[in-house]
């Protein structure tokens, strides 16, 4: 039997809340301010965030005025069509149950839920910098 080597660690970003925990005017233009978060994602999928080395599979997840940013390479977006917080839980209950999963998020009802679902947690500056 052959063993396959484990999964990259899942990365999941709550966008709203990383966009929010600066305030440098993204209300005004909240489509935007999640498309510069994605666009600087892609170095962090190559070299890992947060204590986790790269690669790491990263998905942003945008909800609200934000619906409409497209994926790219090493980064994929995922739509909330209700709650951004509710969408977040969803990814991290769907994943493979022994895969190692980091939710970036400084909310701390959403650190509740998805630690519950045994992912950790990391704040926003882990991808901010």
């Amino acid at each position: 039997m052959t063993s396959h080597p484990p999964l990259p660690t899942l990365v999941v970003v709550d966008a709203a809340n990383v966009v929010g925990s600066v305030p440098d005017g993204w209300w005004k233009d909240r489509h935007g301010a999640a498309e510069r978060l994605r666009d600087r994602l892609p170095a962090y999928a190559a070299d890992g965030v947060a204590g986790r080395p790269g690669p790491v599979e990263l998905v942003l997840v945008v909800e609200g005025a934000a619906r409409g940013v497209e994926s790219v390479p090493g980064v994929r977006v995922v739509a909330a069509s209700g709650s951004g917080d509710d969408r977040i839980v969803e990814v991290v209950a769907e994943r493979d149950a022994d895969r190692d999963c980091l939710v970036v998020t400084a909310d701390r009802e959403l650190r509740r839920r998805v630690e519950a679902l045994g992912a950790q947690c990391a704040g926003p500056r882990s991808v901010r910098e």
